[in-house]
């Protein structure tokens, strides 16, 4: 990624949201997101918290998402170059594709050969990551505020007490004998 001067925090922001969206798509959060393309009529990465993962320190990359917004929109608007694109000036270059143009620049970006396919691919598993297991949050918590991908693949809800405890075993047989010395909880002895 090159090194210019450093973009303001609204371009990042709907930039890597847009970015996001692309990866794992969701519905508006108003009628004027620019950001969130609709792709899809429920919630996706953006809703999910991918912002509020990618910006967390223990990911690595919060000191690169600078970068990582002025590069993505430098390969938009060279993306729109090539396909004789007008990119809306009002909104970063990147947010300016429609979903479609952004699948197929991402595509690009994250294609074996890519120079720097690697930390496209990074930034892409984050955005999914905030989406698949709410790793930025509590499961529990993000259970009760309803996380949009942890309710799509209908992850069950713990006990009240918070613990998760599966009364049927999954391949319909119990697979061994619960050790003698294993405590209430589930915790050996």
């Amino acid at each position: 990624m090159s090194a210019q001067l450093s973009t303001d925090h609204e371009t990042m922001v709907t930039t890597l949201e847009a970015f996001a969206d692309t990866i794992v798509p969701g519905a508006k959060r108003s009628g004027q997101d620019r950001a969130v393309a609709g792709a899809s009529p429920t919630g996706g990465a953006v809703a999910a918290g991918a912002m509020e993962l990618i910006t967390w320190d223990a990911t690595g990359i919060s000191q690169s998402l600078d970068g990582y917004a002025r590069a993505l929109n430098e390969h938009a608007r060279e993306h729109a170059g090539q396909h004789g694109l007008d990119l809306d000036g009002d909104v970063p270059p990147f947010v300016a594709l429609d979903f479609g143009q952004r699948t197929a620049l991402v595509r690009v970006l994250t294609a074996p050969g890519h120079p720097d396919k690697a930390l496209w691919v990074l930034l892409s598993l984050f955005c999914y990551m905030a989406y698949d297991s709410a790793a930025h949050t509590g499961t529990v918590a993000a259970l009760e505020a309803g996380h949009p991908g942890l309710t799509s693949m209908r992850l069950a809800k713990p006990d009240p007490d918070g613990l998760w405890r599966f009364r049927a075993w999954s391949y319909g047989r119990q697979l061994a004998d619960l050790h003698p010395g294993t405590t209430d909880t589930g915790s050996p002895a």
